[in-house]
């Protein structure tokens, strides 16, 4: 028997705070959910489950593209956007007020 198909989660890529440019903004990951609870293994203390699908990342260049393979491969799946990005804009004589 075989079990169901995990669902999956297609994130927008944020710029990263300790970055100034654009370079992997606007990329789409698609991984996949837990869908069951980890478990601690008494012989490493590692955490984890049996299952192996939340390993599999799969990087796409739109939004589009990572719903149509969702899609394809029958997968459900949630859309997480990137938050707005929200800039501080202050003069450098601030740093020292």
């Amino acid at each position: 028997m075989r079990s169901p198909m995990p669902t999956a989660r297609i994130i927008e890529q944020d710029r990263k705070t300790t970055q100034s440019g654009r370079a992997k903004a606007g990329k789409w990951t698609l991984e996949f959910e837990n869908e069951r609870a980890q478990r601690h293994d008494p012989l490493t203390g590692w955490v984890g489950n049996a299952t192996t699908a939340t390993q599999v990342r799969l990087a796409f260049a739109t939004r589009e593209q990572a719903i149509a393979y969702a899609d394809k491969h029958g997968f459900e799946y949630r859309i997480v956007s990137a938050p707005p990005v929200k800039l501080k804009l202050q003069a450098y004589a601030d740093n020292f007020r």
